[in-house]
């Protein structure tokens, strides 16, 4: 059974007249008899019987209409949304992003964007998350873009750098090393270290600090977000090595400069190679993409 003769089946339940029905359907009324009586065939039922000079649906065609009918309307939902989804006046562009880059950077970064009058019909759903996880959807078309920490070993994904973000060390207010206004990894050793969780770009990034300095980080606890992580601080119970956001102005911790090398993190663009974009993600990769030329 194919596409087609659910629409004629349909349309002849409707019209109730082979005649008018195949007219409707542009086709010869042979063809549409020999579609109704190959779809009875293979159900093992007639659909339909004579009323004169109509016919009409028996017990089994009633019953299969409905399902019938509510298939192909589904069908027709469906390809009405992969249209908006690809037309291109409009169009849906699926975002996501890790949680450092969720307070600034990308709100305006998708403002930007919809100011311009011919992207007002695009819409967006945004969602956060760790690098690790944002690759693992990402692969399985959760998402269309993502930004996050470079991966290594990922050939199937693109990697655009596209923002730098700034590292610092906090520490609850009135803690000793608050006068230092600067800090270097060898300043913050002695104390208890609350840290990103072990699938962050952002803890890599750390271990690696800490490696360099050849020291072995005192990890009280992990989290998987700057929030919790600010949060703990400010209640002292350690010091942290995060993204300089604005969240961090609504808790009681004092921001110190990283007096290393190394105190910055590249976010990136990543989506899949070899992947259909549809327009709307393509014009804001692009859209991204020249922004970042522009810094």
């Amino acid at each position: 059974m194919n596409l087609n003769q659910l629409y004629y089946f349909r349309t002849l339940a409707e019209l109730e007249h082979y005649t008018k029905a195949a007219e409707k359907l542009n086709i010869s009324q042979p063809t549409l008899s020999h579609s109704i009586a190959a779809m009875e065939k293979e159900l093992g039922a007639n659909l339909f019987e004579k009323q004169g000079r109509n016919v009409v649906l028996t017990k089994y065609g009633r019953i299969y209409i409905f399902y019938v009918e509510n298939a192909l309307t589904q069908l027709e939902l469906g390809k009405n949304q992969i249209e908006r989804l690809v037309s291109e006046g409009g169009g849906h562009v699926g975002l996501a992003y890790m949680t450092s880059v969720g307070t600034n950077f990308m709100p305006k970064l998708i403002s930007d964007f919809l100011d311009d009058p011919q992207n007002k019909n695009i819409s967006f759903s945004c969602y956060e998350g760790n690098t690790k996880t944002l690759l693992y959807n990402l692969k399985r078309e959760k998402y269309d873009l993502i930004f996050c920490s470079l991966m290594e070993n990922e050939p199937d994904v693109e990697f655009i750098p596209v923002y730098e973000q700034g590292l610092v060390v906090i520490v609850p207010e009135g803690h000793p090393l608050e006068s230092r206004k600067k800090v270097t990894v060898q300043d913050i050793c002695p104390y208890p270290l609350i840290s990103y969780t072990k699938e962050s770009g952002m803890r890599r990034l750390i271990d690696d600090l800490f490696t360099k300095a050849q020291i072995m980080p005192n990890i009280l606890c992990q989290f998987e977000d700057v929030n919790s992580m600010a949060g703990l601080v400010a209640a002292n119970q350690g010091l942290a090595i995060v993204t300089d956001t604005p969240t961090l102005d609504n808790y009681k911790v004092a921001k110190l400069e990283f007096d290393t090398p190394f105190s910055r993190r590249m976010v990136y663009l990543a989506y899949m190679l070899n992947r259909y974009l549809p327009p709307a993600v393509e014009k804001f990769k692009d859209f991204i993409i020249q922004r970042t030329k522009e810094r």
